[in-house]
């Protein structure tokens, strides 16, 4: 394997794919990531676009060359497994499909999904369609990589905002194509979380304890958050200038139950520096609590 990383806990960011999807673990390796996501393509577009096996090849061996893992795909934002719409079903299905068949050819561990949204509609109902949409999707191929379920931040016909609502789903799958959850820190204080405190942080916890395991819990997605706690509203911020700042990040990071799960960075890229600045703040906070 490449180079060992300095940092303890495994961070990294979302990469872009601009130039050739080898493109984006050059791009993290700059950055010292020692793991890191990617899209398979375009998020906002249905139409997929094949990757030659080359480029694939060369995925792989700079991955394996800078020590990055596990990497993750986001799957489309498009993807919407509880929609009302058959139509809107089929293509997500096929979708899904295609990233886990993406993920396979690249070598990547776990494709993240949102589960979709349903809105005027019994939550309960909603996941139940998604099971059914999930559990014809991974069907579709023998596939090596899993999917990890990803908490939202509670906006009008959410189906999965608490770790509960992940927990119906995966329960309700019985699927090993399942391997665990994504817990993205924004979505979690968003859907009323209050990260900023220990008590709130440990209530989060405590419910992936009870509902679903830690073992389960592979990935976060650090973000700040630039709306209030409990607003239902999903908007990114840099790490400590939303409202769940520095002291939120500071206690989370601090907590000894997440310490070796794989770190994400998802904040936003208006400037060139902006991944640096915002990997340096979350390290920082990382390296105090290790010495």
């Amino acid at each position: 394997m490449g180079k060992t990383k300095s940092n303890k806990s495994r961070v990294g960011v979302h990469t872009s794919i601009a130039g050739g999807i080898s493109k984006s673990v050059e791009r993290a390796a700059v950055l010292d990531c020692s793991t890191m996501q990617i899209f398979s393509h375009s998020p906002r577009q249905w139409r997929r676009t094949a990757i030659a096996d080359e480029e694939a090849e060369r995925f792989a061996a700079l991955r394996k060359k800078h020590g990055i893992t596990p990497v993750f795909i986001h799957a489309s934002y498009l993807i919407n497994l509880a929609s009302h719409s058959s139509e809107i079903l089929r293509k997500s299905v096929e979708l899904l499909s295609y990233e886990l068949s993406i993920a396979d050819q690249l070598g990547v561990e776990y494709v993240v999904l949102h589960t979709g949204s349903a809105s005027g509609e019994d939550g309960k109902k909603a996941r139940k369609r998604a099971v059914k949409a999930i559990l014809k999707a991974v069907s579709a191929g023998q596939y090596k990589s899993t999917l990890l379920l990803e908490n939202t931040a509670g906006e009008r016909g959410d189906i999965t905002s608490s770790i509960a609502n992940l927990a119906d789903i995966i329960d309700s799958s019985n699927s090993d194509s399942i391997a665990g959850i994504c817990i993205d820190t924004c979505h979690a204080f968003s859907a009323g979380y209050d990260l900023r405190r220990p008590e709130g942080i440990d209530r989060l916890m405590t419910e992936v304890k009870k509902y679903i395991g830690f073992e389960k819990l592979k990935l976060i997605h650090l973000n700040d958050s630039k709306r209030p706690m409990g607003s239902g509203v999903d908007r990114h911020e840099h790490i400590g200038k939303g409202f769940i700042g520095n002291d939120g990040f500071r206690n989370l990071l601090s907590d000894k139950r997440i310490c070796k799960i794989p770190m994400i960075l998802e904040t936003p890229k208006k400037a060139e520096d902006d991944d640096k600045n915002n990997l340096r703040k979350v390290f920082g906070f990382i390296r105090h609590f290790n010495l």
